[in-house]
Parts: C-alpha cells; structure tokens; sequence
C-alpha cells in the first residue's frame, strides 16, 4: 500500500525511528499531525568536497533566483526588499524531484540546476547547513549568538485523501531527511493553524502564518524555511552609531542611523562595484556590495546582476585582507512576493501549467500557489533573518488502493435505493447483462 495512504489509516501512530523521523518539540511539526516518512529508507550521508561542480551550479542559481526576487520586489512598496534565494532554491529542488518530461527539463534549463548528482549535492547543502542548527525559538534575538543559528526546515502538507507517490516519499526521506505531514485541506479550522504553527515554530516567531492564502481545495502544500542568527566576529560599538546622510536613488539625502568601524575585510573591486565579506563569529559572512555612482550615476540605483554577483564571489574568494573603513547603515525589513510572476519573468511556464508532469508527486498535480515572506534585522551586535518559501498544489483525490474486491462477472443482483430512508426503490437481477 501507498505509505501516505498508510499513514492516513494509521496517523495516530506515536513516532517512527531510524529513517522515519522521531516526533519531538523541536522538530517544529504540528503536534496533532505526525510525520510520516518512507518506511526502512535513512538519509543518504554525503560531504559537499564530492559535489564541488554541482554546488556551484546551485550557487549560480541561487544567485539568478536573487535577481529575479529584487527585481520584482514583491509588496515594497519603498524600494527595500529582502528574500531568500536559498529558500527557495531548496523548495524548488524538492518539487524538481518529483517532476518529469518537460516540466522537468525546463526547471533544469531555467534554473541551470546540475544534472549528475543533483540531490546528493543539495543534501551535502543541507547537512553542511545542519552543523548550525538550532532552536529559532531559543535565540536572544536582542544578543545574537556567537555560534550562529541557521535552522533550515522543509515542510510538506499532503491531503490524506490523496495519495503520494512512493518513490518521491523515498527521495524526500534519501536526499531531504524528512518526510509528509498528512493533514485534511477541507478541514480548514485544523490544517490552516497547523501549517501556521510550523511556519512559527521555525522561524523564530518572526513569521507567524504561511505567506499563501489557505485554499481548502488545494492538496499539497511545500514549505521551507530559513532563520538566521549571528553576532559580528567584531561587534560594531553602538556608541559610535549616529545618524548620517544616505542618498536615495531619485537623489534625496535622508538621515540614517549608521554603523561605522575599522576592520581587516577581504576585499575586492572592479568597473561598477566595490564589495567586502563581512564575517559572523563562525560560519558565515555578510557580502556587501557597492554600485558604482550612487544617486547621480547610472550604475547605483538598482541591484547588480547576477553574473556581476558571480565575478564578486570570485574576486573575494580569493582577495587578501585589507583595512576597511566600513561605514553600514542599520536596517529592518520585510517583503512578501508573490512568485507566480517571479517564476512566469524566469520562463517557467510549463511548470505552472502542466496537470501531467508532477504525477510523481500527486496525480494530476497543479501549482496553484508559490509565495515567499522574508525579514531582517542587522544592528550594532550581528544579525537575525528569516524567510518561509511555500509551493501549493492541487492533485486529483484518488482514494485509497482498494483492499477487496468486487468483480461482477457472473449473475448479480441490485437495488436502487432512497438514501435517507433505505427505501429500494428498484431491486433486480442480472442473469445475462446482453
């Protein structure tokens, strides 16, 4: 039997082990729906050194991804935005494991994800990222920690009506370490609070409701979060903040309050840009980039390229330290985006309409929805930011696979009867049905 279909007859199961994830407070799941994984399948172990070709390919589109999310901009409505291309690469993987025919080569060719190795890399992403997790809810956000917390979750809502394929169960629990929750999309009032609660509990808090408007038709629903927290490696001294001028891309000068320091930053430049790496105590860096020209120059008011972005990782990948005067406003932001048009600017058109290509994953499955929400907050002692990426979909409700068996190929009889008073109305018999 279907192991989600399993599940549906089983949910109250308590906790499964060794490749089916045990249920626990920190796991971030609703504690009325229960995990349900691949039975007997355990996550594939891999280190990022043997998929160096295939994680910069990922790095490549996360970087395209970026783009497209600036330039849209989704609900800014002031020119800031923030997004997680990470986020949404690591949501579009999943969905891209349970694609074929051409929805599947369109994803590959848009979002130029590596061919050879593709899940084997993204879990080497996602194991590398799993040595700083950690409880979102934990953090002191006022005092963001030394060892950075960078939780990443993937969250998959399957309507227990509808079954889910076996061997997209098995990739999911092989290459993404998790598995389905089984929930009713009908029932509203139980699965809306809980898909909620998953987008809380791994965030932080910081975002409370999942960035789609709940459709009780929908069958499938795809979540990843990201939340981010770290101090400096140097805190910048909060009492040397104080306001500064910051000029706008239509030339208006405003006040900011600004951070400023002095530090030894890997750095580099090139025609259009200046940018350093700014370091967190552990792990991770903030990349600053600087356009060229400012508000009069034809180079500083919009977001560099992606392809500029590739040759900045390059030319800091390699860039000795040098003594920085760092001069960086402080900022707190959030933007919601509707990705539907996101994807429609990449080209992934065939993706948003085929009822085909995702039987992997449901039959008949559909996009329906695609929305991301991200924040930030960078001050004086480090960072904290968060984002949820959620992918919905519509199947056909196939019901379960049928345990017995009626076979009418010998003499039958029947009835028509009134339901609500179990009146026959007609009653027969079927001797020879010529």
């Amino acid at each position: 039997m279907n192991p989600i279909r399993k599940a549906a007859v089983a949910i109250a199961a308590a906790a499964m082990v060794s490749g089916s994830a045990t249920v626990s407070a920190c796991s971030g799941q609703p504690s009325a729906v229960v995990l349900q994984t691949a039975d007997g399948v355990t996550r594939l172990s891999v280190e990022t050194v043997d998929y160096t070709a295939q994680l910069e390919a990922f790095n490549a589109s996360a970087r395209k991804l970026g783009s497209a999310l600036l330039v849209d901009s989704g609900d800014s409505g002031n020119g800031n935005v923030v997004s997680s291309p990470a986020s949404l690469l690591i949501a579009l993987s999943m969905l891209r494991s349970g694609a074929s025919g051409a929805t599947a080569a369109e994803m590959d060719s848009v979002l130029g994800l590596p061919g050879e190795g593709r899940e084997e890399a993204m879990n080497a992403l996602l194991a590398s990222l799993e040595k700083f997790d950690g409880d979102p809810g934990s953090v002191d956000e006022d005092n963001p920690p030394r060892k950075p917390v960078m939780h990443a979750a993937n969250g998959l809502f399957v309507d227990e009506g509808v079954p889910t394929g076996e061997e997209y169960l098995a990739t999911l629990a092989k290459h993404f370490g998790t598995g389905v929750y089984p929930v009713n999309f009908a029932d509203e009032a139980a699965t809306k609070p809980a898909i909620d609660q998953w987008v809380s509990k791994n965030t932080g808090g910081r975002i409370k409701k999942a960035p789609a408007h709940y459709d009780p038709d929908n069958t499938f629903s795809l979540l990843n979060a990201l939340y981010f927290a770290a101090a400096w490696e140097t805190p910048f001294d909060a009492s040397d903040t104080a306001d500064r001028p910051f000029t706008k891309a239509s030339d208006e000068v405003i006040s900011v309050p600004t951070m400023h320091s002095s530090l030894a930053l890997a750095y580099a430049e090139a025609p259009g840009w200046k940018a350093v790496d700014l370091p967190y105590a552990e792990g991770f860096v903030m990349r600053l980039v600087l356009p060229d020209g400012g508000a009069s120059g034809s180079s500083g008011s919009a977001p560099v390229s992606a392809e500029v972005l590739g040759e900045v990782a390059a030319k800091l990948s390699s860039a000795p330290l040098d003594m920085v005067h760092l001069q960086l406003p402080k900022w707190d932001h959030k933007t919601s985006f509707e990705l539907r048009a996101v994807f429609e600017t990449l080209g992934l058109n065939q993706m948003l309409s085929t009822d085909k290509d995702f039987n992997a994953i449901q039959p008949d499955m559909k996009l329906t929805q695609a929305a991301q929400a991200a924040n930030i907050t960078v001050a004086e002692k480090g960072t904290i930011a968060s984002a949820v990426t959620q992918l919905n979909a519509v199947g056909s409700a196939a019901g379960p696979e049928p345990q017995r068996e009626l076979i009418l190929d010998h003499p039958f009889q029947y009835e028509i009867v009134h339901v609500e008073t179990g009146m026959p109305l007609f009653t027969g018999w079927v001797a020879d049905p010529r």
